[in-house]
């Protein structure tokens, strides 16, 4: 590697990054405009179709903080490297699914390797970016990484499956990934040698101690609530925006535009994070805004039937407003993490719990969707989480404010 390539400057290394970030999330955005597909080529239930969009999380609900801590012990560009390459396996494997139950299970393949890839860049970030208003401005744009890819796949994702299918659309993002992962191995410097241990014990201690470090830390489990608590609602409102259009019996072309603004609006506000961070703004303020427009957002758009516009509205305001919180939550976590050597520790387990609420929260929906025999009722989810997550708003920006 030339000393030019690998020398990148913050700036070019930052959209190295969230470019990398955002071919991941297209394995997360290629499932709301495939529902229907795979509904008639698999079968595909309701309930399944649920799980088929948050299953790509089992590994971040359940694995989470040990990435993050083989992050920090291993290096995050070797992990990140690792993440992309088992992301693209996993979905050429959902290429050759012959039922649900395979599709289901390259699923969970696909979301280790999301894991591996996404939860290392804030710690990358930290380690590279040295100058404080541009590493708030990049992990603001960081923060984008999931709406901008899953707005580009709801966009795309119609025209791409009508021409190509669903099994050649798996096969593109897998080499997208691949791709991805090039440019990294190019343009990101290496990390430092391994760590060199007498023996596995000394490791495990050392990792055991990272850990404990962390957890006994009010801040990092804080940041996983909040992310929880954000990460949930807004999958399965986005999430489910392409069924409910469908259903309702908008064109495909119409279902799409909708659906894919709603999400890429979510990058407006995780951008805003990063800018209003930067000079100076309070974080507990960023978030308690959020949480209150998400959940006067959800209200409406569920509630407001035989509105349309001002349904689609509201959904816009849900989106947009809620991009503060991922924002936020990723520029405090490099601050509320115990020291420099747990940035990623801390990540994982912010991303821990914020893949549980993309696990729990689409199946909840559908789930009280079914009972009730419609959406109205959806609200309630949306409205309880965002009611919670005020109050951890207001935790957080003492804990900020109390800090050394």
């Amino acid at each position: 590697m030339s000393d030019k390539a690998s020398a990148a400057g913050p700036r070019r290394l930052a959209t190295l990054v969230v470019t990398a970030g955002v071919s991941c999330a297209l394995h997360v955005g290629k499932l709301p405009v495939a529902i229907p597909v795979l509904t008639n080529s698999l079968g595909v239930t309701l309930v399944q179709a649920g799980f088929l969009l948050s299953l790509v999380q089992l590994a971040g609900m359940t694995l989470g903080v040990w990435v993050g801590l083989m992050a920090d012990r291993l290096g995050p560009r070797r992990v990140m490297l690792a993440g992309l390459v088992l992301l693209a396996l996993g979905s050429l494997l959902g290429a050759l699914a012959a039922n649900v139950a395979v599709l289901l299970a390259t699923r969970v393949v696909e979301g280790m390797g999301f894991l591996l890839a996404v939860l290392p860049a804030p710690g990358l970030l930290r380690q590279r970016v040295h100058h404080a208003p541009t590493l708030s401005r990049a992990l603001g744009w960081w923060g984008a990484y999931m709406p901008v890819g899953t707005a580009v796949a709801l966009l795309l994702g119609v025209p791409l499956l009508s021409a190509v299918g669903w099994r050649w659309a798996w096969v593109l993002l897998a080499l997208l990934s691949l791709l991805a992962a090039a440019g990294i191995a190019w343009g990101v410097k290496p990390d430092g040698p391994l760590p060199v241990s007498s023996g596995a014990p000394p490791g495990v201690a050392a990792l055991g101690t990272r850990l404990w470090r962390t957890l006994r830390s009010p801040g990092p489990w804080l940041l996983a609530l909040a992310f929880f608590l954000y990460s949930g609602q807004w999958l399965a409102v986005i999430g489910f925006l392409p069924t409910i259009y469908s259903q309702a019996g908008y064109a495909g072309s119409t279902v799409a535009l909708l659906s894919a603004l709603a999400a890429g609006i979510n990058m407006v506000g995780n951008i805003g994070a990063g800018w209003w961070l930067a000079r100076g703004a309070r974080p507990g303020a960023a978030l308690v805004l959020a949480y209150i427009a998400m959940g006067v957002g959800a209200g409406i758009a569920f509630g407001a039937e035989g509105h349309p516009f001002l349904q689609y509205l509201a959904v816009l305001v849900f989106s947009g407003m809620g991009g503060l919180i991922p924002g936020t939550l990723f520029g405090l976590a490099v601050k509320l993490a115990p020291d420099d050597d747990s940035v990623s520790t801390t990540v994982g387990w912010m991303q821990q719990f914020s893949s549980l609420g993309q696990f729990l929260g689409p199946p909840l929906v559908a789930w009280v969707a079914t009972v009730v025999g419609g959406w109205q009722w959806t609200w309630l989810v949306t409205g309880a989480s965002s009611l919670l997550g005020i109050a951890l708003a207001l935790w957080l920006q003492a804990v900020w404010r109390a800090r050394p």
